[in-house]
């Protein structure tokens, strides 16, 4: 009880002394002490209360007095005050009228002054819109002149510059927000003008390049020019008069070339004044400001290769005209000049590897464009013309750096083309010169004829010349006809050699090897089908052996000439041959061989008109009518052979050389066929009056021959052709078979020739035609006595002969 006094003292003074939001923690410890603690704190509380009222109390009654003296002096106070109230109202109100005047002057000049802070406002901001409102009318008016890279560079100057002061102002956000759009607009109009631009080119490809053509090939005219010019100043030293001559008539052309040189000068056109360039250029310049300059180039170059590819398709029916193949290389040329000049003047626009790449594309399509399409050309002018035209367009390209030697390369191919071309025209003209030709010899009536004639074929004959006018020259009309067609040849072959950029021994040996094909292919041939045509008689045939020795002697001739058009000794290098010589030999020997064929077949047709009676009891005692024929037809034909022109001891040679084996051929070939017509298996039976009238037949062949038709025959040669059948009617008509039994096979026998199986046939034919006339005339023949022993003989020869026959077989 004690103790908890002292402890309720303190909570007391903490809680008169601790702000009234602090008592909680205070009074919480009133409960936390011992039981019955809170009825003491109460009871301690209201002790304390009441010695403060009493305190209270003491101090309310010592200040009473003073107290009520001050609530008497307010009073008095408060009539004076409700005076002062008074005077203080009446002061305010004459002073508010006074000031009233004073106070509007003051908002008026506050106002105004407010007004002039604001103008000064808008005065420095307008100095830093207006610039930007200046430079967005300049982008406008640029926008509207199609200045579009001054508006692009406008529009830089605007977003770096003028519109960051002024980035807080609404229209300032509206330019912000137009300029993308106006970037837009600028690139979409200069693609527009570059669309323009690319299907300009593409119109106008067509004159740029035969622009740029004609002028490459005006260079090289006056570098051809120049050349010459150099060529006379060189020579004149060494042949003066002549070359003055030279000199004056190459200082003419020269001039003339200068002369339109300098009028073509105001006339031809470049690029730059067909093409406006300018579309690319700006493009080019606004692609790469706005950063978009690598799309733009492979938006061009995609485009272009585009072109390219339409440029280097073809017309199906170019290669029908000039025409057609020049406005082909025109564009080409046309399309690449373009790409050079950009190359030229743009900063990575175009490379040259990507020029490269384009023109290797180029010159691949171009290659077998060409190689497709001259393949159908038929006619050699029009082929020339397209070699010349490819030089051009060559020559023109690899002025602008492009390389060109697959090109020339090609030139090659189309050569081997423009030959065969030649060689189909001249089979032509060769077929209508053999067509006309009257295959006799050319007659000469005086000086000057011969002239004209040794003037185109190189002719000499020191014994022609001998005689007296008028002669005759030993070969035909076609002959110089020939000569000179190809001569022309040749000319036409070197025609396209011309500008090839080869050398002079290239030439010379390009010109031999056509003309080896003009002579070895179309010549041979056209002399092959010439010697088997059916009208191509026999006098007709030796004409055309004389003809080729003819154009085989001028050979060397054709080579000489080869040689001075070409500057080539023969001497000093490795050239080709012409192989005439094996050409115009091989014709011979067909033409030879031909009249051999129809000496044959013209024997044949008169042995097929022969008609024996191959029962006939006996010979009419004169030889048949068609052999007489056929013998005096021989005899006319042989005639021929010897009344051709001899003067030259070759031709007289040659001639009678055919001649001779004409004359073997025809006696074999008959008497082939008289054999083959007694031993004919259709032919059953032979009487002896029939062998009798055959061999009437076979004496006037042996007299016919021994008559030498074509001389220079030895001996009895010619008769040696008959020697089979002599021996073998020999053997029947004098009956000597025991002779030809006991000799046979001996080198001395007098039936040599008789081949027993031969024999035997004939032998059984006879037989039998013997057996049929006997019982024809008598039919008790079989009983006489004579007629027995030839039966029997008979019998005994033929089992002889087949013994023979048989040991012949055996012995195979």
């Amino acid at each position: 009880m004690a103790e908890s006094l002292p402890e309720h003292d303190r909570i007391l003074q903490e809680i008169e002394s601790t702000d009234t939001a602090c008592v909680g923690p205070t009074l919480r410890s009133v409960y936390d002490d011992q039981p019955n603690a809170h009825q003491r704190f109460m009871e301690k509380l209201d002790a304390c209360i009441r010695n403060h009222d009493r305190e209270i109390e003491k101090m309310c009654n010592f200040h009473h007095q003073g107290f009520v003296d001050a609530i008497t002096e307010l009073l008095k106070v408060r009539a004076d005050a409700e005076k002062l109230k008074v005077q203080v109202t009446d002061t305010n109100r004459r002073l508010q009228d006074a000031g009233k005047e004073v106070i509007a002057q003051t908002e008026e000049i506050i106002r105004c002054r407010v007004q002039q802070r604001n103008i000064t406002t808008v005065v420095e901001k307008l100095q830093l819109c207006l610039p930007v409102l200046e430079m967005y009318s300049k982008l406008k008016e640029q926008m509207n002149v199609k200045r579009y890279y001054s508006a692009l560079k406008t529009m830089e100057q605007l977003e770096n510059l003028y519109l960051p002061r002024v980035s807080q102002y609404r229209f300032c956000q509206i330019m912000i927000e137009n300029l993308p759009k106006l970037r837009e607009e600028i690139k979409e109009i200069s693609m527009s003008d570059l669309k323009d631009f690319l299907e300009s080119i593409r119109k106008h490809s067509d004159r740029i390049g035969e622009t740029a053509m004609k002028q490459a090939q005006q260079q090289k005219t006056f570098n051809t020019s120049l050349q010459k010019q150099n060529n006379v100043n060189y020579g004149r030293n060494m042949h003066l008069g002549r070359s003055r001559i030279l000199e004056s008539k190459n200082e003419i052309t020269l001039k003339r070339t200068f002369e339109e040189d300098d009028e073509h000068e105001e006339e031809v056109l470049t690029a730059q004044d067909l093409v406006d360039f300018s579309p690319v250029y700006r493009c080019l310049h606004i692609y790469s400001v706005l950063g978009d300059g690598e799309i733009f180039e492979n938006y061009y170059r995609k485009q272009r290769r585009k072109q390219a590819r339409l440029v280097l398709q073809p017309q199906s029916s170019m290669h029908e005209t000039v025409e057609g193949y020049r406005r082909y290389f025109s564009q080409i040329v046309g399309f690449f000049v373009v790409e050079d000049h950009i190359l030229h003047v743009t900063q990575g626009l175009v490379t040259r590897t990507y020029t490269d790449e384009l023109w290797n594309m180029a010159l691949s399509k171009i290659i077998a464009v060409l190689r497709t399409h001259s393949s159908y050309c038929s006619d050699p002018d029009l082929v020339l013309e397209l070699k010349n035209l490819i030089v051009v367009f060559a020559d023109t390209l690899q002025g602008y750096g492009f390389p060109v030697n697959r090109l020339f390369d090609l030139l090659f191919e189309i050569r081997d083309q423009y030959n065969e071309t030649l060689l189909k025209k001249w089979s032509v003209l060769f077929r209508d010169i053999f067509e006309a030709d009257n295959y006799s010899p050319i007659p000469v009536a005086n000086e000057e004829e011969y002239k004209i004639v040794i003037s185109k074929f190189p002719f000499q004959d020191p014994e022609l010349d001998k005689q007296s006018f008028p002669k005759k020259l030993p070969m035909s009309q076609s002959v110089p006809q020939i000569y000179i067609q190809v001569k022309e040849f040749i000319y036409a072959s070197l025609k396209f050699s011309e500008s090839l950029h080869r050398s002079s021994t290239e030439i010379d040996d390009m010109l031999r090897k056509s003309t080896n094909l003009l002579l070895t292919r179309t010549l041979s041939s056209c002399l092959q089908n010439l010697i088997k045509k059916p009208h191509i008689g026999l006098t007709e045939l030796v004409q055309i052996i004389i003809n080729t020795t003819h154009l085989e002697q001028a050979c060397k001739y054709l080579e000489d000439f080869i040689s001075n058009i070409t500057n080539i000794s023969q001497v000093t290098v490795h050239t080709a041959r012409l192989y005439g010589l094996s050409t115009f030999k091989d014709a011979r020997h067909a033409a030879e061989g031909e009249i051999y064929t129809k000496l044959n077949q013209k024997i044949d047709e008169f042995i097929q008109i022969a008609d024996y009676d191959w029962t006939m009891s006996e010979s009419d005692g004169r030889a048949s009518g068609y052999l007489m024929d056929l013998i005096n037809f021989l005899k006319s034909t042989f005639q021929v052979f010897t009344h051709l022109p001899n003067n030259n001891n070759d031709h007289a040679a040659m001639s009678g050389k055919v001649a001779q084996t004409a004359c073997m051929s025809a006696c074999q070939h008959l008497s082939t066929s008289l054999m083959q017509m007694l031993l004919d298996n259709e032919l059953k039976q032979i009487s002896m009056g029939a062998i009798q009238q055959f061999n009437l037949d076979v004496i006037q062949c042996e007299l016919f021959a021994s008559s030498e038709p074509v001389p220079g025959f030895q001996g009895d040669t010619l008769q040696l052709a008959f020697i089979d059948l002599r021996q073998l009617l020999d053997l029947f008509m004098v009956w000597d078979w025991s002779t030809y039994l006991a000799d046979y096979g001996q080198a001395t026998s007098k039936y040599l020739r008789v081949n027993p199986s031969t024999a035997l046939t004939l032998l059984e034919k006879v037989h039998r035609g013997m057996k049929d006339s006997s019982k024809k005339n008598n039919i008790f023949a079989q009983f006489r006595k004579n007629d027995r022993d030839k039966q029997k003989l008979i019998e005994t020869v033929v089992k002889q002969l087949r013994s023979l026959v048989n040991g012949m077989s055996q012995h195979t």
